[in-house]
């Protein structure tokens, strides 16, 4: 069977990047694509930048996503949730991967998998989630006389802050060393702030240049330092692990997921 995919974003990196996947998979085909309304792509082939004649243009409404088994969106928060809305309203499929949500933002994901599957990631890494898996283990070992710090860093273009992916390492670790991420969580240091407590967990966050997105997780201890790292170079690894949720999606009729359900790691 194949799987009819429509891509939000379009025009955007990770948007071709997916757009080009979902047409080189034997298992999917492109069943529409979406942008901004002032995208320069609105109107044209989807795949005009990657030099492939797709038949399908990119829209700036959500005309044709009827026709869509699941959409892959990796925008904004607004946007997403309008296609989130659109999508529990048709009994479309989503792989959600765009991070910055709000509590309300949140809460109308969850409400929204009441009707539909969705799986929800910050990272869609195969490597990142392996990683998150390393992390939950390493950080019970050393919930006590270790101070956790999460250090980031993003392309120039990247408009939140800290990561999704920062979020996400900083939850797993809060979770398995007992800490409260609400109440312990430090964005930033800066001037006297006196010295740590002993269940923060800091953040320091990094933003230049075209970086994809570095992560490492440091474990301070007295004589000692652990640090657990992912580094990626390409947005490929990003992609890959979308499809495999796009597969994943196609066995379950609702329910909210993520990367570790898509790859078993529970």
């Amino acid at each position: 069977m194949t799987i009819r995919v429509a891509v939000a974003g379009a025009s955007g990196r990770m948007g071709q990047g997916l757009i080009a996947a979902v047409l080189a998979h034997p298992e999917t085909a492109l069943a529409a694509a979406f942008d901004r309304d002032d995208s320069p792509m609105v109107g044209k082939d989807a795949g005009q930048m990657l030099g492939q004649a797709t038949g399908v243009l990119v829209r700036a409404d959500l005309a044709g996503m009827g026709q869509a088994d699941v959409l892959i969106d990796f925008t904004r928060p607004e946007a997403s949730l309008q296609h989130l809305a659109a999508c529990a309203g048709r009994g479309i499929r989503l792989v959600l991967g765009t991070t910055g949500f709000d509590a309300t933002g949140l809460s109308q994901i969850r409400a929204a998998a009441d009707q539909i599957p969705v799986v929800f990631a910050p990272n869609m890494s195969v490597g990142v989630n392996v990683t998150l898996k390393i992390l939950e283990q390493a950080a019970g070992y050393l919930a006590e006389g270790f101070d956790i710090e999460v250090i980031e860093a993003h392309h120039r273009h990247k408009v939140d802050a800290p990561s999704g992916t920062a979020l996400k390492m900083a939850e797993v670790v809060a979770q398995a060393t007992g800490r409260n991420l609400a109440r312990d969580a430090v964005y930033g240091r800066h001037g006297h702030t006196g010295a740590r407590s002993d269940d923060e967990i800091g953040f320091s966050v990094i933003r230049g240049g075209d970086i994809v997105g570095d992560h490492t997780v440091l474990f301070a201890g007295a004589g000692e330092r652990i640090e657990i790292s992912h580094r990626s170079s390409s947005r490929t690894t990003y992609v890959e692990g979308a499809l495999r949720a796009v597969r994943f999606l196609m066995q379950r009729d609702k329910g909210l997921f993520d990367m570790q359900d898509v790859l078993g790691l529970r």
